[in-house]
């Protein structure tokens, strides 16, 4: 069931998201989204449906969750980066370059192995100190502060890595706050909202909702795959990073061999990403029609 629940939920996630992209492109026309066009967007069907196939992605990968350990579902999870490939470029009519096709599965290996080895090291049982929670909370304000004064600072002239490295990161943190959440929910086995403290719901809402922004902003700026890859690579090793490093959710002495697999995985991945946004034809379509306007506005102006 876990496993159906997985494979349903990676292709829920790349449906929905390459009908995001393309409403978010026709939109903008490859432009930077603004608020405006983000509220335009709520009345173009073609963007309610990819937010409603997303939506039930994500909850179909809970469930997964809920049924399976990490080691099973999250392998399964990437598989969304290569439909979405594969459905964008039909779409499109683009022909994937085997640089594309690399980086697609230096993506995946590398998200694979980052989460099989994190699960190595990983204590289960552990649980965190409100100390803890805190600091998870202070180190996602100052993410916030760095990624929203990038998104302010440079608005229109960020590149769609850095929208996505910026949703990837903003998520793993939604996620990590999501199981604290859930920690204290259903403490003494009930439901109680009150036990749960008013800085975690306050920091899943803002790092929830300038994560949504990022993602919208990455539709306009490069390929649906780049927000999958963010989704399926960034956001979980992130995730996992801060139960290893913060929360508490290592092993005493974890192996060497384990911990330089994990670099290595985790670098690959990145790589993956980077040329991903690179050297996708999506991209580079988008780098020559840019080329191409600027070099008329140049000839106009001379006239």
């Amino acid at each position: 069931m876990a496993i159906a629940f997985a494979l349903a939920s990676a292709v829920f996630l790349a449906y929905g998201s390459q009908r995001q992209g393309s409403a978010v492109q026709a939109q903008t026309g490859g432009l930077s989204l603004r608020g405006s066009g983000l509220v335009r967007l709520l009345a173009n069907p073609r963007w309610v449906v990819g937010t409603l196939l997303m939506g039930l992605g994500m909850a179909l990968n809970i469930a997964a969750l809920a049924n399976a350990p990490l080691m099973i579902v999250q392998p399964l999870g990437a598989i969304a980066l290569v439909i979405t490939t594969v459905v964008n470029a039909r779409d499109q009519d683009l022909k994937l370059n085997r640089v594309t096709v690399f980086s697609i599965g230096l993506c995946m290996f590398g998200s694979t192995l980052f989460v099989l080895m994190a699960l190595l090291i990983t204590n289960p049982a552990s649980e965190g100190s409100t100390a803890q929670e805190l600091t998870t909370c202070l180190l996602l304000a100052v993410v916030l502060v760095i990624f929203g004064s990038l998104a302010v600072t440079f608005r229109g002239r960020l590149n769609a890595f850095v929208y996505i490295v910026g949703a990837g990161v903003l998520f793993g943190f939604v996620a990590v706050l999501s199981r604290l959440l859930f920690t204290h929910l259903f403490v003494g086995g009930g439901v109680n909202l009150l036990a749960v403290p008013v800085y975690i719901y306050v920091a899943i809402a803002a790092a929830g909702g300038l994560g949504i922004w990022f993602v919208q902003s990455a539709y306009a700026n490069g390929p649906p795959d780049l927000v999958i890859a963010g989704l399926t690579v960034i956001d979980p090793m992130v995730g996992i990073a801060i139960g290893i490093t913060i929360l508490g959710e290592a092993r005493a002495n974890p192996p060497a061999l384990v911990v330089i697999a994990m670099a290595i995985a985790a670098v690959s991945a990145v790589v993956g990403v980077v040329m991903l946004s690179r050297y996708h034809p999506d991209v580079i379509n988008r780098r020559a029609e840019k080329r191409h306007a600027k070099s008329a506005t140049a000839k106009r102006s001379e006239i």
